[in-house]
């Protein structure tokens, strides 16, 4: 029999701009997997990454610290084992975990880590996924192609059928480790898959999905000239509609495996006693203010998508549209499973029965710079010290500091900088940033600018 405890099933995705969803109101999305589990549960439709770029977030998520404070700043820097995982309380309350995909924990996959007894990490699915198909995946070569090859602007299909696809294929790793296990003892499994990330995966069957001339191409504002990464500068309007409909593509088919996911939960019988939740790391722009990434604090990058349902406990079809956080879905987990320990220290709050946050806050240690939504205002605050090595360097890298305000009830779009109208208001917000910092820093006592440098520490 299924155990009594209830199990959770951790859906997340990479790069899935929160926006890119049915549920969301976006006609042009195909997303009913999605967009049917939304309806069965709970949606937070503000919720904000705490860092957009795919490490601090995901190991942010994962310890309920922001991730100057889990010792995440940039993509490349390693989890430590010594800090405490939401998998880590699961399994000293008697859950068997495992993940299958990506995690981003920058080091080998092997059983154990960061509280997964199964740990199926990217390494592991590549490896096994490549020997399995016989054929390598066409190459991507990011920054030393052009944006238009790297970015798909041809909305071309892998040479693949979707069974024959790498997610496809670690979809069936996972489901067999769930029909093998889920009689043994309460489960939580992560299933973290690559899509829509570039160059936006998606198999043949999906070639003539979306028609790049049905997308519009963002218009780009009076004041993004300075702030457009070199790379994305040559893009023509019909690379930049090839490149959107390649991430509606890649997109569907996230959409499509997440379904197959939960569909196999249903013939299980697992339905009525899981907790699912359905995530991404952060989102992503396509084509507003003239960029197609993550790596920003312009709003379609931070927008999450977030979803909860727990037949019986977890409201259906309730749509939840004050801000939230990333960090707060470790501590909501927590409660909602009964477990018996707490993260030893979190910077998360329940998201069903915490208070509300009197501001939201985020950081892109590799930039330098953090950004501050408080009610109608979003403040980034940039020192423009540190040249950028993440490959999205702009024809100015080191402006020296940079700071901007904008009114996002006025101006949803955010293209009208305010903060030379509004200096009290910056310094105000500029100081709570700040404390945000000293609040929550392993560091005292230090500046703005001396916390927002990259580093990791513990």
């Amino acid at each position: 029999m299924p155990s009594a405890k209830p199990n959770l099933l951790f859906l997340i995705a990479d790069d899935h701009a929160g926006y890119v969803l049915g549920a969301a109101g976006n006609k042009m999305a195909s997303t009913p997997n999605l967009d049917r589990l939304a309806a069965e549960g709970t949606r937070f439709a503000a919720n904000t990454c705490n860092s957009p770029v795919c490490t601090p977030s995901r190991q942010s998520i994962l310890t309920g610290l922001y991730p100057h404070a889990a010792g995440v700043t940039t993509l490349k820097t390693a989890l430590s084992e010594d800090k405490t995982t939401i998998a880590d309380l699961l399994t000293a309350d008697g859950y068997q975990t495992a993940t299958f995909g990506k995690m981003h924990f920058n080091s080998p996959g092997k059983d154990g880590m960061h509280g997964f007894s199964t740990a199926f990490t990217e390494d592991r699915v590549n490896q096994g996924w490549q020997k399995s198909v016989g054929r390598p995946r066409p190459p991507w070569r990011p920054f030393r192609d052009p944006a238009r090859t790297w970015l798909n602007s041809d909305k071309a299909a892998l040479p693949f059928r979707d069974e024959e696809m790498k997610s496809t294929w670690q979809l069936e790793q996972a489901k067999t480790w769930l029909t093998q296990h889920h009689k043994d003892a309460p489960f939580a499994m992560w299933f973290s898959i690559q899509e829509p990330h570039s160059p936006f995966d998606f198999p043949s069957e999906d070639a003539q999905r979306f028609q790049p001339e049905r997308f519009p191409v963002p218009k780009v504002g009076p004041e993004d000239s300075w702030q457009i990464p070199i790379i994305f500068k040559d893009l023509s309007p019909q690379e930049k509609q090839g490149i959107i409909a390649a991430y509606y593509s890649s997109t569907t088919f996230l959409d499509r495996n997440m379904g197959r996911m939960l569909k196999h939960l249903d013939q299980l019988g697992l339905r009525e006693n899981t907790l699912v939740v359905y995530m991404a790391d952060h989102g992503y722009s396509l084509g507003q203010h003239g960029r197609f990434e993550k790596h920003c604090f312009y709003q379609p990058a931070m927008h999450v998508p977030l979803v909860f349902r727990m037949p019986g406990k977890i409201a259906s079809g309730k749509t939840i549209n004050r801000p939230t956080e990333s960090v707060d879905v470790a501590t909501t987990i927590t409660r909602l499973l009964g477990l018996k320990n707490q993260l030893p220290k979190t910077h998360g709050r329940d998201l069903f029965t915490g208070p509300a946050r009197e501001d939201i806050f985020s950081v892109y240690l590799e930039n330098e710079e953090a950004c501050l939504i408080w009610e109608q205002w979003k403040l980034i605050y940039t020192t423009g010290k540190r040249k950028r090595t993440d490959g999205y360097e702009t024809e100015n890298p080191t402006p020296g500091q940079i700071v901007r305000l904008y009114d996002r009830r006025h101006d949803p779009g955010e293209f009208t900088n305010v903060a030379k109208k509004y200096p009290a208001l910056v310094l105000t917000l500029t100081r709570r940033l700040e404390e945000k910092f000293l609040s929550t820093h392993p560091e005292t006592g230090l500046s703005l600018d001396d916390y927002l440098r990259p580093r990791d520490v513990s």
